[in-house]
């Protein structure tokens, strides 16, 4: 049961309040760069200015983890957005790439208190991952910089 303070709206974030790094996979780098497009989208709807975003690439998803976890360490951003795709194909390549990176961003956030967002699409076929990567409110790359946004607001309202 929820009481006044928690019922409230929140204030609306705004992208310059916060510093935040993207990391983006080489990998199905035409589906990143849409995703990369959808999250400067949120963040300018947020006032926030392209050249505040620290955008850095890795050689793949399975990469992202350890990047997230150099800048949260670094004490220069309010959250990480790791930005990826990753295709099921016909061998077990996908789940071990997936999974580790999903665990992986995991514990950087877990173990170092900085939000990591996970903007990694896991999708069975390319026409799935282009549905995700659209513009658009679908776009998940926007998503992703939304919710790394509202975690950073959280945790500072938290501290």
């Amino acid at each position: 049961m929820g009481n006044a303070a928690t019922s409230a709206s929140p204030t609306p974030l705004r992208a310059a309040d916060f510093h935040l790094a993207i990391i983006l996979s080489r990998y199905n780098e035409d589906i990143v760069q849409a995703l990369l497009a959808g999250a400067r989208a949120a963040w300018r709807s947020r006032g926030g200015a392209d050249e505040a975003l620290r955008v850095e690439q890795v050689p793949g998803a399975f990469e992202l983890p350890l990047a997230a976890r150099a800048f949260a360490l670094s004490g220069s951003v309010d959250a990480v957005v790791a930005l990826g795709c990753v295709i099921r194909g016909d061998t077990a390549h996908f789940q071990y790439v997936a999974g580790e990176c999903a665990h992986g961003l995991q514990r950087v956030m877990l173990d170092t208190g900085v939000p990591v967002s996970f903007g990694v699409l896991t999708v069975e076929t390319r026409a799935q991952a282009l549905e995700r990567c659209a513009p658009g409110p679908l776009n998940k790359g926007a998503e992703a910089l939304e919710s790394a946004l509202a975690m950073a607001a959280l945790l500072r309202r938290l501290a």
